[in-house]
C-alpha cells in the first residue's frame, strides 16, 4: 500500500491546497550511540498515511509505529508515526552517503515531504591529534600549551585542567582558549606554574591528554645600587664603596642568579679643611660730619674652605674723632617746612592730572561714568570687510573678561537694550552698545577642590552605587548659572553647561563619567552594535533649564539607509530605553543629537547615563575598527610576542590599551590602522608572512588565527587581540622584519610591514596624545567657552527675533552649515543659543572664531540698516 501511494506526489485536480498535508513534527538530526537505536518520529494533518523513505527507498510498513488522533481546534485527522533505525542499517551503506531518512504524508489533495534526517554513528578516538607538552617559561613570558582533540563524531568539545581544576577564561582575564582549542597564558605568573590537562568530551566518551608539567622561573635581578659610604680618611687620600643584592627579584624555580658583582670600590680623596684668618687692618678713614672714623679688616688670609672654621672677631672698627666737619650745624626747621610744601604740592598736581585723564578716557569712549570695570567691552568686532583693520586691534571675539578668581561687579544690563527695530547698530563704535543703567553681579564657583571629597560626597548617594570608585576617568567641577564645561583628557569626551542652564541663584556639583564595558550591563538585541563609549553626566535628577550637550566619540560609518541608530538612557530603575531614534522626528524635546563623522552631540535636559547603539539595516553597514600592534620592549628570552589590537575607533578605548600596554611593558610598532568591519557575518583574520626563516620562525600552528564575527561587532569586549609568538633562532638577532595582514574574510584588509630592532627601547609615538586636548578636566564661568559672554548676549538678541531678508538665526545656522537642524533650533526659547552653544561644543579649545566673526558679519550684511561696523575703539 504504501508504494502504491508513493506515486500520488501533487495534488489533486481541485484539491483545495488548505487541505494537503501539513507537519506539526518532522524528524531531526540524531547519533547513534554504541548499538542503541535511535528513533525518528512525525506528525502531519490532515494526513491519512504516513512513511518513512531512507537513502531512497521506503521503510516497509509493519517497520512503522502509527498513531491517530483529532486536532481539536480545527477537527481535521492527525496522524504520527515512528521508526527506529539500528546501528547495522546505518553500516550497512558506511562509506558511499550518510544515512538520512524523510517523511511522506499524504492527503486526499495530495502528498507533502519533511526535512531530511541524518542518521550518524557517535564514536570518539583514544588518541589525541597532538597533545600538550611540558616546558620551562620565564615569568611574564606568553605561554601556549597545544591541543588538538581525537576525531569524532559530534566533534569533541575541549575544556582545559590546571591541578585537576577547571581552567575558566571567564574568570581569569590572563587565560584565553583560541578556536583551535589551544591555552593560551597571556603572561606567566607564579601561580602557573602546575601540571595542565587537555580534555576532550562528546556524548560517546570523554578522553584525558597527557599531563603538561609547566614550570614558572624567575631570574634573578640586580636591586639598585646602594649610595657610596663615606670617605675612608677625613683628610687625603682614601676608599669608598657600595653595594647591591640579587633581589630584585630574588631567583625562583631554577631561575639563572645575577652576573656580574654585588660590590664596587673606588678611590676618593677628601679635602682638608682649612682655617681663616683676619688680615691687616686698613687705615683709619678720614673724620666724618658725625664725628666718627672708621677701618676694616677681611678674613681672607687664607679665606676658610673646606670646611674650615671662619674668622672670630669684628670686621669694622669705629671710633670718635674730632675736625672741622663735626662743626657744622643740622638744617634748621625753616627749611624741612619749605621741602614739605614743595612736596605737597607737587602730589596734588599729579593726582589732578590723573582725575583729568580719567575723565577723558571715559568720555572718549561713551560709557557711563560710574562703570567700575570696562574691560569686558574691549572685545568688539573689528572690521571685517568693510575696512582694513588695525595691527594693534584685537581680533574679533578674542579678549574675555576675567571672571575666573574673583566676584566682578558692572554697571549695565546684560541683555543690551533694544532701541526700534534696528538691531547691532553701531554707527560709531564697537558692535556692543553702552550698557544701561542697570547694575548686575557676575558670580562665579571654583571647581571642586579635591578629587577625594567630591568622591566622599558622592558615596553618600543612592546613584553612586553604579558609578567607578577611582578618579581616573571622572570630570567634577562645581557650576552656578555661568556654565562651564567638563572633559576626560584623552578621550574626546565632554559636558559643556552653557549659560543660564543652571537657575540663578543655584550650585550644582556635577561629574561626568566614562564606564568600563564590564561596569555597566547594556543588553543587545538582534543585530544591534554598541557605536560609542557608555557615559554618566549627572547628578541625576538635576533641573536644567537649558539643554546641556554632551560630546562623544563612535566607530559607525553612518548611512540612512544601512543604519538604524539609537540614543538610550539608563532609567533609574537601571532598565534601558530608546530616547531617541537619529533621523526620525523626535518624539520630545527633551534630547537632540547631531551625529558627525567621528563625534556626537547630544543636547539633553536631563543628566544621565547615556550611549549610542546601532543597528545594521544592511550587510553594506560598517564599523571603523583601529588596528594598532604592541609587543615587548626587551627580549631576555628566545621567544618574542606581537600582539595585534582590534579595537572600536574611539579615543577612550584607545587610551585604555595605552594604560594597559604601559603596564604590560609593551611598546607601539608602526602607526594605527583603520578598518573597515562590515555586517556580512565573516568573522576576521590574522596572518603573518614574510619573515627571513634564517632569523625567524612562527611557533602559530594554523596559517592564521580568527576573531568570531560577534565577538567584534557586539562592541561589548574592547580589548580583542590576537598574539604571534615568533621565536629568533639565535639570541644575537635583533632586527625583525615581517608582514601582518588583517582581513574579513570576503572583503577588504590591511597590512602592517613590520621593520624593528628589539633591542631599542623607544617610548610610545606622540601621535597617541592628542594635541588639543585640554589637561584641565574642569572649566568653569567664562573661561570655558570661546566667546565673551556680552558679546554672546549682543548676537542672541540680536538674531534671535525675525529679521528682515532673512538676516536672522536662521542665515547664521546657514553660513555654519547647520541648517539641517533648523526645525530643533526653532523649538527652543532661543534658537541663536543653541546655535552658539553647539559651536562651543564643536571648536573648544581650538576654535576659530575669525570664521564665527564673518559669518556673523554676513548675517548683518544682508540688510544696510541692519549692521553697521566701524573701527574698535582703544
Amino acid at each position: 500500500g504504501a508504494q502504491q501511494s508513493a506515486t500520488v506526489a501533487n495534488p489533486a485536480s481541485g484539491a483545495s491546497p488548505d487541505l494537503l498535508p501539513h507537519f506539526q513534527l518532522e524528524p531531526e538530526d540524531v547519533y547513534i550511540v554504541k548499538n542503541k537505536a535511535v528513533s525518528l518520529a512525525c506528525r502531519a494533518t490532515p494526513a491519512t498515511q504516513i512513511y518513512f523513505k531512507c537513502n531512497g527507498e521506503w521503510v516497509h510498513q509493519g517497520d512503522h509505529v502509527t498513531q491517530h488522533s483529532t486536532d481539536r481546534s480545527t477537527g481535521l485527522p492527525v496522524m504520527e508515526v515512528r521508526i527506529e533505525v539500528t546501528r547495522q542499517q546505518v553500516e550497512k551503506i558506511f562509506g558511499l552517503e550518510e544515512y538520512w531518512c524523510q517523511c511522506v504524508a499524504w492527503s486526499s489533495s495530495g502528498t507533502t515531504k519533511s526535512q531530511k534526517a541524518f542518521v550518524r554513528i557517535a564514536y570518539l578516538r583514544k588518541n589525541f591529534e597532538q597533545e600538550p607538552t611540558a616546558r620551562e617559561v620565564s615569568i611574564e613570558q606568553g605561554i601556549v600549551l597545544p591541543c588538538r582533540p581525537p576525531e569524532g563524531i559530534p566533534p569533541a568539545e575541549v575544556e582545559w585542567l590546571r591541578n585537576e581544576e577547571l581552567v575558566d577564561p571567564a574568570l581569569d582575564a590572563n587565560v584565553y582558549v583560541t578556536p583551535e582549542h589551544s591555552l593560551v597564558l597571556r603572561q606567566a605568573r607564579l601561580a602557573d606554574t602546575a601540571n595542565y590537562t587537555c580534555v576532550a568530551k562528546n556524548i560517546v566518551a570523554r578522553r584525558r591528554s597527557s599531563s603538561a608539567a609547566i614550570i614558572v622561573y624567575v631570574n634573578g635581578g640586580w636591586s639598585t645600587w646602594t649610595q657610596w659610604s663615606g670617605c675612608s680618611t677625613s683628610c687625603g687620600r682614601g676608599w669608598q664603596k657600595r653595594s647591591r643584592t640579587c633581589t630584585n627579584p630574588t631567583p625562583l624555580n631554577g631561575g639563572a642568579f645575577c652576573e656580574g658583582q654585588n660590590v664596587q670600590k673606588t678611590a676618593c680623596t677628601t679635602l682638608c679643611p682649612v682655617d681663616g684668618a683676619w688680615s691687616e687692618w686698613s687705615k683709619w678713614s678720614e673724620c666724618g660730619v658725625e664725628c666718627t672714623h672708621w677701618r676694616s679688616r677681611e678674613c681672607s688670609e687664607p679665606a676658610p674652605r673646606n670646611g674650615g672654621r671662619d674668622c672670630h672677631g669684628p670686621e669694622l672698627d669705629t671710633r670718635n674723632c674730632t675736625s672741622e666737619l663735626c662743626a657744622h650745624a643740622a638744617p634748621g626747621t625753616e627749611d624741612v617746612a619749605l621741602y614739605v610744601g614743595l612736596v605737597a604740592v607737587a602730589v596734588c598736581l599729579v593726582l589732578l592730572l590723573l582725575v583729568g585723564v580719567l575723565v577723558y578716557c571715559r568720555k572718549k569712549g561713551g560709557l557711563d561714568a560710574d562703570v567700575a570695570d570696562s574691560s569686558i567691552l574691549t572685545a568688539g568686532f573689528q572690521p571685517v570687510s568693510i575696512k582694513p583693520s588695525k595691527a594693534d586691534n584685537p581680533s574679533l571675539l578674542t579678549i574675555q573678561p576675567d571672571l575666573s578668581t574673583t566676584t566682578m561687579t558692572y554697571q549695565g544690563s546684560l541683555c543690551p537694550r533694544q532701541d526700534g527695530p534696528a538691531k547691532l547698530q553701531l554707527p560709531n563704535g564697537h558692535l556692543l552698545s553702552p550698557l544701561g543703567a542697570g547694575r548686575h553681579t557676575l558670580h562665579h564657583s571654583s571647581p571642586a577642590a579635591e578629587g577625594a571629597d567630591f568622591v566622599a560626597r558622592l558615596s553618600t548617594q543612592s546613584y553612586f552605587r553604579s558609578l567607578p570608585r577611582g578618579t581616573n576617568n571622572m570630570a567634577y567641577g562645581t557650576f552656578n548659572f555661568l556654565g562651564g564645561r567638563l572633559m576626560i583628557p584623552n578621550t574626546g569626551i565632554s559636558l559643556l553647561i552653557p549659560p543660564d542652564a543652571i537657575p540663578r541663584g543655584k550650585i550644582y556639583e556635577v561629574y561626568l563619567t566614562l564606564h568600563k564595558q564590564e561596569e555597566v550591563r547594556l543588553p543587545l538585541a538582534g543585530c544591534q552594535t554598541l557605536l560609542s563609549p557608555i557615559v554618566s553626566c549627572g547628578p541625576p535628577g538635576v533641573l536644567l533649564t537649558r539643554p546641556a550637550i554632551l560630546a562623544m566619540g563612535h566607530c559607525v560609518e553612518a548611512s540612512a539607509e544601512n543604519w538604524s541608530i539609537r540614543l538610550k538612557k539608563q532609567s533609574c530603575e537601571g532598565t534601558w530605553e530608546d530616547v531617541l531614534q537619529l533621523g526620525a522626528e523626535p518624539c520630545t524635546e527633551l534630547y537632540y543629537c547631531q551625529l558627525e563623522a567621528q563625534a556626537c552631540y547630544v543636547f539633553t535636559e536631563q543628566l544621565g547615563r547615556f550611549a549610542l547603539v546601532g543597528e545594521s539595516l544592511s550587510m553594506a553597514a560598517s564599523k571603523r575598527l583601529k588596528l594598532v600592534l604592541f609587543a615587548p620592549s626587551a627580549c631576555p628570552s628566545l621567544e618574542y610576542n606581537i600582539r595585534v589590537y582590534c579595537l572600536s575607533d574611539t579615543q577612550d578605548v584607545l587610551k585604555e590599551v595605552i594604560q594597559l600596554e604601559k603596564q604590560l611593558g609593551g611598546q607601539l610598532i608602526g602607526a594605527p590602522r583603520v578598518l573597515h568591519f562590515k555586517d556580512s557575518y565573516h568573522n576576521l583574520r590574522l596572518s603573518i608572512h614574510d619573515m627571513p626563516s634564517s632569523l625567524w620562525k612562527s611557533k602559530l600552528l594554523a596559517s592564521y588565527q580568527e576573531i568570531p564575527f560577534y565577538h567584534i561587532w557586539s562592541g561589548l569586549q574592547p580589548f580583542l587581540h590576537c598574539t604571534f609568538t615568533l621565536e629568533r633562532l639565535s639570541t644575537s638577532t635583533c632586527e625583525l622584519a615581517c608582514k601582518i595582514w588583517v582581513w574579513q574574510v570576503e572583503g577588504d584588509g590591511q597590512s602592517f610591514t613590520v621593520n624593528f630592532n628589539i633591542a631599542k627601547d623607544t617610548r610610545f609615538s606622540d601621535w597617541l596624545v592628542p594635541d588639543n586636548e585640554v589637561a584641565t578636566p574642569a572649566l568653569v564661568g567664562p573661561s570655558a567657552f570661546k566667546i565673551p559672554f556680552l558679546i554672546r548676549q549682543k548676537i542672541i538678541s540680536s538674531l534671535d527675533p525675525p529679521g528682515t531678508r532673512g538676516a536672522d538665526w536662521r542665515t547664521l545656522a546657514q553660513k555654519l552649515n547647520l541648517d539641517s537642524h533648523l526645525s530643533f533650533f526653532a523649538s527652543k526659547p532661543s534658537p541663536t543659543a543653541m546655535i552658539l552653544n553647539l559651536w562651543e561644543a564643536r571648536h573648544f579649545p581650538n576654535g576659530n572664531l575669525s570664521q564665527l566673526a564673518a559669518a556673523v558679519a554676513e548675517v548683518g550684511k544682508q540688510d544696510g540698516a541692519l549692521f553697521a561696523i566701524s573701527e574698535a575703539e582703544c
